[in-house]
């Protein structure tokens, strides 16, 4: 059973930064591919970036260039670096891990940034 825990949401002002990270218990995490997808109120859940286990990374158009993410194989955890937060960042922020035992979510963690 893959478990994802999120961390590291909040309320910050705009401009400002935050970290997230995820932790798997799941065996396959270094050979898995690992995304943090956000989703509002209202809207459908996007990608926000993902890293695959050679650690290629791909971004959501809006966040290219403002958020960073990267893994540490030996911990089983996945960050996002977030900077330069925007008001319409807020949204719940997903951690994801797709492997050989299928695609896992997180439960979810809040950013919510003020203008």
């Amino acid at each position: 059973q893959v478990q994802l825990v999120e961390s590291g949401g909040g309320l910050v002002q705009a401009g400002g930064s935050l970290r997230l990270s995820c932790a798997d218990s799941g065996r396959f995490f270094s050979i898995n591919v690992m995304g943090w997808y956000r989703q509002a109120p209202g809207n459908q859940r996007e990608l926000v970036a993902s890293i695959t286990r050679g650690g290629s990374t791909n971004y959501g158009d809006s966040v290219k260039g403002r958020f960073t993410i990267s893994r540490d194989n030996a911990k089983n955890t996945v960050f996002l670096q977030m900077n330069s937060l925007k008001p319409e960042d807020t949204a719940v922020y997903y951690c994801s891990s797709s492997g050989p035992m299928g695609v896992y979510w997180g439960q979810g963690t809040q950013v919510t940034v003020s203008s």
